[in-house]
């Protein structure tokens, strides 16, 4: 039996799926107003929107997105998610380690929508 979900901790960032994310970034810095918080070239462009980020992915950052927004929900830990999204009609696409960054669980919701689940990395000791 798995066990029973714990609420996001909040929205941790929504992102567009962009062909070119650099070409974009004129529109969200200068028409948006968004400030840049973090940038790795033109593979993603984080901006930072009140207590959360928007980001500019390319479209090998974003897969298995293809186009459009994705949310990203910051979640503690990932047990049980995988059980309760299947048995939810959703469908689990993988997990990505990112290292000190943390880990983000890609799933389809029942529509096919794309969300991913973020949780950070553990604190490193000292």
């Amino acid at each position: 039996m798995s066990s029973a979900a714990r609420p996001p901790q909040r929205v941790q960032n929504v992102f567009v799926a962009a062909r070119d994310p650099a070409s974009l970034h004129g529109f969200y810095e200068g028409a948006l107003g968004l400030p840049v918080k973090f940038r790795d070239g033109d593979r993603w462009i984080q901006y930072g929107a009140g207590n959360t980020n928007v980001a500019l992915a390319c479209l090998e950052e974003a897969a298995p997105a293809t186009s459009g927004l994705v949310m990203v929900l910051e979640v503690e830990d990932f047990e049980g998610a995988p059980e309760r999204i299947a048995a939810a009609g959703g469908q689990v696409l993988g997990l990505r380690d990112m290292g000190a960054h943390g880990a983000v669980l890609s799933l389809r919701d029942p529509e096919g929508n794309l969300v991913q689940l973020f949780r950070r990395a553990a604190p490193a000791a000292a």
